[in-house]
C-alpha cells in the first residue's frame, strides 16, 4: 500500500450510525428477519434505495418489491445488507473515474450488474455465502475511486490511459503507474471501517483466490469469476464469458447455474 493512497483512506470519515446499525443485526446471531427490517425502515432514504436496487430488471423479478420487508423475504439478510452498504458507501465518496475511461453512471453500472451476476447465480445453491458476496460485489471496485484521484493528483492520466491499452489488464496497469491495485484499496478501505475479517479477505484476494483463508476461497473464486464476466466497462462480452468459464472449470463451480444467470445481465 502507497503511502498517499494509504492517507486518503485514513482521511475517509466513519461509516454512518444507519451502516454500524445494520453491521450490528446482521452480525448477531440471535438477531431474525424482523431486527433487519426495523433497522432499514428507521431510515426512509435508504429504505428509497435499497427498493429502487430491488426493483432492478437485473433480478428479474415478474412484480414490484414495494417493501423492505418483501426485500429481505425475497433476496435474504445478507444480500439486503449489501444493497444497504452500496448505498451508504458509495455516498462517502466523490466519484470521478475518467482515468479509466468510464462515465460515474457506466462504474455504478458495473457494480449493479457484478452483483446481479451474483445473486442470479448463488442465492439459491450459495445462499450461506451470500452475506459476503453481495457487499463485496457491490463495492469491491470502490478501491479505483481513490487510485483515480491518485492519478489526477499525479496528473499521470495520460499515463495511466497508455498503460491500460498496453498491458490490456486493469490491475496491471494500476500496479505499474500507481503501486497498488483495487482488490488492495477496497479491501484496506474496510478493514480500516473494521468490517469483518472474512468481507476484507474476500476482496483483497479475489484475484488469486487460493491466497484467501480456507473458509473464504470459495466467495473469492466466485468473485474472481464475476469480476472476468462483467469487465470495467460493464459489456459482458464472448471473451470475457469464455475467461469466466475457463476459471469456472478450474475452480469446480456449477456451469450450468452462471449460464442462467448469465441472461440476466446480457
Amino acid at each position: 500500500m502507497t503511502e498517499d493512497i494509504l492517507k486518503k483512506i485514513k482521511q475517509l470519515p466513519p461509516l454512518p450510525e444507519s451502516a454500524m446499525q445494520i453491521e450490528a443485526v446482521y452480525q448477531d446471531p440471535d438477531s431474525s428477519f424482523n431486527d433487519m427490517v426495523k433497522i432499514l425502515e428507521k431510515d426512509p432514504l435508504l429504505t428509497a434505495d435499497i427498493l429502487k436496487a430491488a426493483n432492478s430488471p437485473l433480478y428479474g423479478f415478474s412484480r414490484e418489491i414495494n417493501a423492505i420487508s418483501q426485500a429481505v423475504g425475497l433476496f435474504g439478510m445478507g444480500t439486503v445488507r449489501g444493497f444497504a452498504l452500496a448505498s451508504i458507501v458509495k455516498k462517502s465518496f466523490s466519484l470521478d473515474l475518467s482515468p479509466y475511461g468510464i462515465s460515474n453512471d457506466m462504474f455504478s453500472a458495473l457494480s449493479k450488474k457484478q452483483h446481479a451476476l451474483i445473486t442470479s447465480w448463488c442465492l439459491r445453491k450459495e445462499n450461506k455465502l451470500m452475506g459476503v458476496l453481495s457487499p463485496a460485489a457491490f463495492l469491491v471496485e470502490i478501491g479505483k475511486v481513490l487510485i483515480a484521484q491518485q492519478v489526477i493528483a499525479d496528473g499521470k492520466q495520460e499515463e495511466f490511459r497508455d498503460a491500460l491499452k498496453e498491458l490490456g489488464d486493469v490491475e496491471a496497469a494500476e500496479r505499474e503507474v500507481v503501486g497498488v491495485d483495487t482488490p488492495e484499496v477496497s479491501a484496506t478501505i474496510f478493514a480500516q471501517w473494521k468490517f469483518e475479517e472474512g468481507l476484507v479477505d474476500v476482496i483483497r484476494n479475489c484475484q488469486e483466490p487460493d491466497k484467501a483463508e480456507d473458509d473464504d476461497k470459495r466467495a473469492a473464486q466466485i468473485l474472481h469469476v464475476v469480476r472476468i464476466a462483467v469487465p470495467i466497462n460493464g459489456v459482458v462480452t464472448d471473451a470475457s464469458i469464455a475467461a469466466a468459464k475457463e476459471l469456472i472449470a478450474k475452480y469446480g463451480l456449477d456451469e450450468e447455474s452462471f449460464d442462467t444467470a448469465l441472461e440476466s445481465v446480457k
